[in-house]
């Protein structure tokens, strides 16, 4: 059986000017994601980490068209994404559904949480009569923790989780096969982060979804993902499976992330991973391995070849590590 969903050798390039935009400015390329490859299983979650800018929301994008690419091809449910004739109410693109980072502007203050939720239904499912439209939607709302009661009410009424809630209802009201998160918990107090991150694994049993979820806390992504693929400047540097790529991280950029991770008991050792070194401009990326510069055991090598990702079920690409899985 196929993977819900494949993504191949994804890249996405912008054209950005390097001088104010007359007619005779150049351009440079801004190579935002290059050749990223990863599947999502029915039923599971990838989640995605990486520091700002590395191409995280710009990968999640592309996938469901707000992006285009520049190369490479998504396939959904085994069947190749044409995104050259992309129609949102249509195949595939109605059974993929997002919900994002600030949960305040992504909601319309001039629409009741009721026409929020309601519109993808009545876009997508002109079919359907006015009360099971509204059945529909106060059962939605009610599994999100919302009170059918608030159906009139305006987003600026609700506090900031109750709006990425609704946020949550209106993505899943159309019941996709693919939910893509990007940072939906960066906005949120950290109490209020537990409480989504709950709710989502609790609605992706019920519904039986699969998840692609993006954010910048390694422990947050953890306790929801079953695999894990860290960028870095657009390129994938280590896959594998949640709790490997977590106690054993096998790409000195990875083992940074978890160093910059907060532990609330002092007398817990973590790992020590300073960096040191220039980082590399989107717009000029090394030839090599593009974290080749701020790498505390980088050969000459790195400098001149990009690393391929290799392994099995743990991959890294890294010179230094040619498989993260033992060897049989």
């Amino acid at each position: 059986m196929p993977p819900l969903l494949s993504v191949r050798n994804l890249s996405v390039h912008f054209k950005v000017a390097t001088a104010k935009k007359w007619a005779w400015s150049s351009f440079a390329t801004l190579k935002a994601v290059n050749g990223v490859s990863f599947d999502l299983e029915e039923g599971r979650t990838v989640g995605i980490v990486g520091e700002s800018g590395c191409g995280k929301s710009t990968l999640v994008r592309s996938i469901v068209g707000l992006e285009a690419l520049s190369d490479g091809e998504v396939y959904f449910e085994g069947r190749k994404i044409d995104y050259s004739n992309i129609n949102h109410k249509h195949d595939p693109f109605a059974r993929m559904q997002m919900i994002f980072q600030d949960p305040m502007s992504s909601l319309n203050p001039r629409m009741t949480v009721g026409e929020t939720v309601t519109e993808p239904l009545r876009s997508l499912f002109p079919h359907l009569s006015a009360d099971e439209i509204r059945q529909k939607t106060y059962d939605m709302l009610e599994r999100v923790g919302i009170a059918k009661s608030h159906v009139n009410r305006y987003s600026h009424e609700f506090s900031g989780g109750q709006c990425q809630r609704i946020g949550i209802a209106r993505a899943l009201i159309c019941e996709p096969k693919l939910l893509i998160c990007d940072e939906p918990v960066s906005a949120l107090d950290v109490s209020v982060q537990a409480q989504i991150i709950n709710l989502l694994k609790r609605l992706q049993k019920e519904m039986g979804l699969s998840l692609i979820f993006v954010a910048h806390d390694l422990a947050v992504v953890q306790h929801i993902s079953d695999n894990i693929a860290v960028l870095y400047a657009g390129m994938m540097m280590e896959y594998g499976k949640s709790d490997d790529v977590i106690q054993s991280p096998q790409h000195p950029y990875t083992k940074a992330l978890l160093s910059a991770v907060p532990v609330p008991n002092p007398r817990v050792k973590i790992l020590s991973q300073i960096l040191t070194g220039e980082l590399p401009s989107p717009l000029h990326l090394p030839q090599g391995c593009p974290f080749e510069k701020l790498c505390p055991i980088a050969s000459d090598h790195c400098k001149k070849v990009k690393p391929d990702l290799e392994g099995h079920s743990h991959k890294v690409a890294c010179h230094n590590y040619t498989s993260a899985d033992p060897v049989t």
